[in-house]
Order: C-alpha cells, then structure tokens, then sequence
C-alpha cells in the first residue's frame, strides 16, 4: 500500500513567508536549484486551451533530436516525477540501490511500492552492484553534484541487464553539461534514463519531462499514466523550448559562469562547496541549521538537508540577488 506521507523539497515560498512572516515577493529564492532565468515563454495560441493534446503534433521527434535518443525509445510525461512514481510499479518487489543523500522521492516511491531500499554512497554506487536487481542514479546527484563516466554506467548496465536487472538515471541536472547522458544509449536493454524541462529550461511550473528507455517497459508505463498526461500548453511550450538551440548554447556558458561564481562566493565566507553543479552548490557545515535560519531570518531561503548537515545554494537570479546573498553572507560572518 503507497505510503500516504508527502516530502517535503525547495521552493516551499508561501510557508517561510508565514513561518518567518516576511511576504513571499520580499524573498530570495535560493532553495530550488532551477534556474532563475529560465527559457523565455511566448503567448499560447488559444487552440491549446480549446483542444485535447495529441501525441503527433511534433513533441517527440524534437525532443529525440534534443537528446539524441532514438523517438521509439521515448515517452513524454507530466514531469519526471510522473515517473519517479510510476516506474516501481512495473517491477515485483526486489531490492534497489539509491544514493544517499539524494533526491529522497526515488526512495519513498520504490518504498512505498514494496521494494527493498540499499542506501548507498554516492562515489561508490557499484560497490553493492552484485547485491541489486536495480540501481537508481541521480545523474548529477542532487545535492552533492557527484557525477559518473558514461563508460562505467554503460558497464553496470550491462551487468543489471545480464540478469534482468535495471539502471535507472535521473538526468534532472544534466543539461547544463550534457555530455555524460545516457539518452542516446537507451535502446540498451533495461536502461531507463528520466528528463526533465525543469531545471536547466526554469519550466518547473510547466510540468513536463521525459523517459527514455525499452519500448515495451515505455508503452506500460504510458497505460499506467493515462492518456493526455502532459497538457497541450505544456506540449507547445516544450516544443519550441527544447528546439531553441541558441538559447541553449547562450544558457550553458551563462550557467557555467554563474555556478562558478556561486562557489567562489561561497568560499569566500569560508563555505568551500563539497560540490555543485552550474544549478546549485553544495555546503556541508555543522552549523548549517544555524546558518539556514540566519539567512531565513534575513529574506533568503536556502534548502536544509539533516543527513549530513548542509545547505543547498542555487543561483540568484539578478545582481541585486548577488549583493543581497553576499551582504547576508558577510552579516552572518560578522556575528559568528
């Protein structure tokens, strides 16, 4: 029976307003790892509100060439989350590696679906390979920005595969340098690779990704969810989006040097990040609690993780964020 709790994540904006009574448009927003200046979204045509989507109108052929994977090997769905739900349900019970820290529904939604749960070490996730029948890889992890070579997932893989076995990798992050994916690889038996418009694009509103994987494991999991499972507004936002080559390009060189000025500032107030991706740093202290509600307290909301004790920085989304961040950074230094 599906577990009934819901976990809580980034960007919970109307809460710290009430908790820290400071309105939700005073609030910098760091807390989410999308990006603050994300694609730029034209007027809907009003036929996408008056007609029902329908799955020949181009979505898939542009975001096959987007990823480079083969269309029959993919499945539009209402966010990657969608599938982060749906996935455990086509398997029996059987026991899953999942990295730790990590993006925690991959654990709660193959959990709740009564599957065994291997917490395992982001830099090690192949020491348990033997003991598993899937290994789930945030790719890169999220929080700690850790990240693979396209030769060794292609390895374990094929080791899953040889008996019956999935790799499951969660590419939420990856756009910003995706030369590591794995989405051009996943007509590979038992490879299943999850896409998400929500970070690198900042349509996190718009609720659409992508699973890529066999066509038998995809046209299963398409009956699970239904059909029109990604409206038709998020349709046609998502074509032009992912056909929008030169924004791509121009976002890429911008998110690279905003990641890296995020870890220098960091550093700066002796945060060195533990790691990071151009999305978001990662701060390991033990005084992350204190330093959370500091900032909190101060208009800037960051994500808390208890295990280990850290924070979570993603970008600001103007210079006035910038100075707002390193003003706060500088206070809380000066009172420590």
């Amino acid at each position: 029976m599906p577990e009934a709790t819901r976990l809580h994540h980034g960007g919970r904006l109307r809460e710290a307003a009430i908790r820290y009574r400071l309105a939700s448009e005073h609030w910098l927003d760091l807390s989410t790892g999308i990006n603050p200046n994300g694609w730029p979204v034209p007027s809907i045509p009003p036929e996408c509100w008056l007609r029902l989507p329908e799955d020949e109108d181009g979505l898939i052929e542009i975001a096959a060439g987007y990823y480079g994977a083969d269309p029959g090997h993919l499945l539009a769905v209402a966010g990657s989350q969608a599938a982060i739900q749906a996935l455990p349900r086509l398997r029996p019970a059987c026991r899953v590696g999942i990295p730790i820290p990590g993006y925690a529904e991959h654990a709660h939604a193959w959990r709740a679906c009564g599957h065994q749960i291997l917490p395992l070490a982001p830099e090690n996730p192949a020491d348990a390979l033997d003991r598993l029948d899937v290994l789930l890889l945030i790719h890169p992890n999220n929080p700690t920005g850790t990240t693979y070579r396209r030769e060794h997932l292609l390895d374990w893989q094929a080791r899953l595969a040889e008996r019956g076995g999935w790799l499951v990798v969660d590419e939420a992050f990856i756009d910003a340098d995706p030369r590591q994916s794995l989405a051009p690889d996943t007509g590979r038996p038992g490879l299943f690779v999850l896409r998400s418009l929500g970070k690198f694009f900042g349509l996190a509103g718009l609720r659409v990704g992508v699973v890529m994987g066999e066509k038998p494991v995809l046209q299963r999991l398409d009956a699970l969810l239904g059909p029109w499972d990604v409206s038709h507004p998020a349709r046609h936002v998502a074509r032009l989006a992912l056909g929008d080559e030169a924004w791509q390009r121009g976002n890429r060189r911008r998110l690279a040097e905003q990641g890296a000025r995020l870890a220098r500032l960091l550093a700066q107030h002796q945060l060195a990040p533990a790691g990071g991706t151009a999305l978001f740093q990662w701060v390991c202290d033990e005084h992350a609690v204190a330093l959370h509600e500091a900032l909190a307290c101060r208009g800037i909301l960051t994500r808390r993780f208890d295990t280990p004790c850290s924070l979570r920085f993603g970008l600001p989304p103007d210079e006035a964020g910038w100075r707002r961040l390193a003003t706060a950074l500088d206070e809380v230094a000066a009172r420590a």
